[in-house]
């Protein structure tokens, strides 16, 4: 089976996206162009070389040490004009890699050194993404990209761009995150925002069980209504295994629900959440009928895409069209649009694509 599924044949077919940050999937190219234009000094002004040390650097099994690398893609997206590009790009290569479907999100408290207001960070990306979208529908690929606003953990913005999401919750914006490191920064800091969210009646999803464990996904779940678990790994930690696996109570809640786990394998690797891809607690809770999806968190830094992640994946477990097409409308199911746009998507261009290859 894994003989008959070609790199170039999952590249062509529909995929959808749910975990994806615009700060971690720039071209080293444009790094290099925008960091020329505000004097920002790089590691190195090659740009396959700057590629290289991007992986490199982010390849240390500490989640802190990744995180460090944001900080010279964070350095060059402050303007309107290089968030626009960013975001423009990142929707034409998405859309060039098979995505029809995808959620990027990004942190606009983090690019705010050059004077852009909060609205005005969120106007450049929405703009990039419709820009980025209509320029790969005019090459036959046809992209619908969500917006998701992150606050970060250790700070105390969260209700602030919880407001700003909803806010532009009409014009692209689908739902809000918390992300950062997690250790010393429960998503309990930030209740405030998620209460007001679910008033407004709006998503959001949480970074948690990565590279903390069981009481993170706990208090993102029970305590701050999470709609998703952003990575959610570490749900394995509450699974006995064995012939047949025995659930713990919270591992139990999280698949009766249905609460989507946001995985990204390879990135899982980088940060030392897991020790492989072969060894990925995605093969154990796809066989458990969890609620998995692929994702691809940050292209740039594990040097993938959701090309690459779904490749890897056959590659270790064996997987066929059937599964990746399980691991797609998944994903799209859990998707923050509204449920007519989610089914439309699965109904006429998911099914359609991955039924001609099962047939």
């Amino acid at each position: 089976m894994v003989a008959t599924i070609r790199y170039e044949d999952i590249v062509k077919v529909p995929k959808a996206l749910l975990h994806d940050h615009l700060d971690g999937g720039l071209r080293p190219a444009t790094i290099v162009e925008l960091a020329a234009e505000v004097g920002h000094p790089l590691p190195t002004t090659d740009a396959e070389a700057l590629g290289r040390w991007f992986v490199e650097a982010a390849d240390s099994g500490s989640l802190e040490r990744y995180l460090e690398t944001f900080a010279h893609t964070v350095a060059v997206m402050q303007t309107s004009s290089a968030l626009r590009r960013v975001a423009r790009e990142c929707a034409q290569d998405l859309a060039a890699d098979g995505v029809v479907y995808a959620e990027v999100r990004f942190a606009p408290e983090q690019h705010l050194e050059r004077d852009l207001s909060l609205d005005e960070v969120v106007e450049a990306v929405l703009a990039g993404f419709a820009e980025g979208s209509a320029l790969a529908a005019e090459e036959g690929r046809t992209i619908r990209v969500g917006t998701l606003l992150t606050a970060m953990r250790h700070a105390a913005r969260s209700q602030e761009i919880a407001e700003l999401a909803v806010r532009h919750r009409d014009v692209g914006v689908v739902g809000f995150d918390i992300a950062g490191a997690e250790a010393g920064f429960p998503p309990t800091r930030h209740l405030d925002a998620f209460e007001y969210l679910q008033r407004e009646n709006f998503h959001f999803t949480i970074h948690a069980g990565e590279a903390f464990g069981l009481p993170s996904i706990w208090q993102a779940i029970q305590w701050c209504g999470a709609d998703r678990l952003g990575h959610g790994v570490r749900i394995v930690d509450d699974i006995t295994p064995g012939a047949e696996p025995v659930l713990g109570r919270l591992a139990a809640y999280v698949r009766d629900k249905r609460i989507p786990l946001e995985l990204c394998p390879s990135s899982n690797v980088q940060t030392g959440a897991v020790t492989s891809i072969a060894e990925h607690p995605i093969g154990l809770l796809r066989d458990l009928r969890f609620r998995a999806t692929v994702n691809t968190d940050n292209r740039l830094m594990s040097g993938t895409s959701m090309s690459r992640e779904m490749a890897l994946l056959v590659d270790a477990f064996g997987y066929g069209w059937k599964e990746l097409q399980w691991f797609t409308i998944n994903a799209m199911k859990s998707a923050f649009i509204p449920f007519d746009e989610r089914l439309r998507i699965i109904d006429e261009v998911i099914k359609p694509a991955y039924g001609k290859l099962l047939a």
